[in-house]
């Protein structure tokens, strides 16, 4: 077992990369994406669109989404509600929408591990 080993080497590159990902994550604090505010509102209404024609064709039986995602994306566009008139039922909001999410996910991690 030398400086050289396989585990030392292992070990500095994990801890290399714990730290980059650590100066990443102080770096995300710092709000470096606060450009995509501008574009919330159209990104949001895009969402709702896609939203709307899939939900469309699942009730048509001619989509290919499970119910499960159509739920999930459903918590996640009502949790992101861009809108400063909604501002005052945010908590509210992402209640509903967390609330909907989890759901979804629990879903399918209950039909994930029930096959077995």
């Amino acid at each position: 077992m030398g400086v050289f080993s396989s585990w030392t080497v292992c070990h500095n590159v994990c801890t290399a990369a714990i730290a980059l990902l650590a100066i990443i994550g102080i770096t995300v604090v710092g709000m470096p994406l606060l450009f995509l505010q501008k574009v919330a509102v159209p990104f949001w209404t895009a969402a709702v669109i896609i939203f709307a024609v899939l939900l469309f064709l699942k009730l048509r039986k001619m989509g290919c989404l499970s119910g499960k995602a159509l739920t999930l994306n459903a918590g996640l566009i009502v949790a992101g509600t861009p809108f400063q008139a909604a501002q005052q039922f945010s908590k509210l909001l992402w209640i509903v929408g967390g609330v909907l999410t989890l759901t979804a996910i629990l879903l399918f991690l209950r039909d994930k591990f029930s096959r077995k």
